[in-house]
């Protein structure tokens, strides 16, 4: 069998870019090696545009956070889910109307922006709930959100946004909590679920694409339930990185809703070849995926990897092209643990 043709990479024909930022280019406070040469390069062929679900800061804070790496940004070309929720209040609630408000500056600057007055207690007789991740979220925040979304008999319920519902969130020293942990607070309080402004919803990516134009997108995140759930819901190809949230176990078991178009290493890869996965069917029947060098055969319910001696990333991408070209979900397969290990 021929060698793996390599015909493209994952910039080709991409007039926009958008990039997730935690996971892809910082954790915490550190950027992620090769994360900003790769996106400083994508940036002389395309446009840029960052869209995040953390609600914790403004957009020029995001901007100049990012600046101080090496970026040119500026803070029209950050996307945050804040905005986005305030879109989706504006269509619940009168302008100019009262709302609790959980969360940091990145969100109250955006809901007072909007023209909606900001409070921080339910005795405030609140039109809606606005939630978001801030560090500072505590006990007491949740415990006001949860006074004001109670149901009362002869009341209509108050809405609730939140802006996102991210399980966690990469942090210099690991995996800490994210917003969607605190919404389940709340959540398990009042007994209902809030409408959600982030991804994997569209209304960050209709905000997204509608600022920046571009006629072929491409979404780069590190998560395969809002990154890449949300792209794909959106219509817009996408390219998973493994720096952040979601590792090769993961990939291999993700539902069609959540496979990427492309899968990476790190940036580097952003504009690096990027090889055509190939299939091969033997005289017994089983199919051979390969990419570049890697070599995945699928053997009725055994997935068994060929060549380990070839790159991590390729015998990824074989083994997701294995798995995903199964029909059948992970557990039903026998999967060669070589596959997801972290060696």
């Amino acid at each position: 069998m021929s060698r793996a043709r390599v015909v493209s990479t994952p910039l080709t024909g991409v007039d926009l870019l958008l990039a997730d930022l935690d996971g892809v280019v910082y954790a915490g406070a550190n950027a992620i090696p090769y994360a900003v040469d790769g996106i400083n390069r994508a940036q002389a062929s395309c446009r840029v545009g960052y869209i995040t679900n953390n609600a914790s800061r403004t957009a020029e804070s995001v901007a100049a956070h990012l600046r101080e790496f090496g970026l040119t940004v500026t803070a029209d070309e950050v996307v945050t889910s804040p905005q986005a929720a305030v879109v989706l209040l504006a269509g619940l609630v009168p302008a100019g109307s009262t709302i609790l408000v959980v969360g940091g500056e990145g969100l109250t600057s955006v809901v007072e922006a909007a023209g909606f007055r900001v409070t921080r207690s339910a005795e405030d007789d609140p039109a809606a709930v606005v939630q978001g991740f801030a560090p500072s979220v505590g006990w007491a925040d949740l415990a006001e959100a949860a006074y004001a979304l109670h149901s009362v008999e002869g009341r209509e319920d108050r809405p609730w946004v939140a802006t996102n519902t991210d399980w966690t969130i990469p942090q210099a020293r690991g995996i800490a909590p994210g917003n969607g942990t605190l919404v389940s607070a709340v959540h398990t309080a009042i007994g209902r679920l809030p409408i959600v402004a982030g991804k994997p919803e569209t209304a960050i990516f209709t905000a997204a694409l509608e600022r920046f134009g571009g006629k072929k997108a491409l979404m780069l995140g590190d998560r395969l339930d809002t990154d890449i759930l949300g792209a794909n819901r959106a219509g817009i190809a996408s390219a998973h990185v493994l720096t952040g949230i979601d590792q090769a176990k993961q990939l291999l078991a993700a539902p069609a809703e959540q496979r990427p178009t492309f899968i990476l290493d790190d940036l580097r890869q952003l504009d690096a070849p990027y090889p055509e996965i190939e299939e091969s069917v033997a005289r017994d029947g089983s199919r051979e995926f390969r990419s570049g060098d890697a070599r995945v055969r699928l053997r009725g319910p055994k997935v068994e990897l060929r060549t380990p001696k070839a790159s991590r990333i390729d015998i990824i991408r074989a083994g997701c092209a294995a798995v995903w070209g199964s029909g059948l979900a992970i557990y039903a397969l026998d999967v060669d643990a070589r596959l997801y290990s972290d060696a």
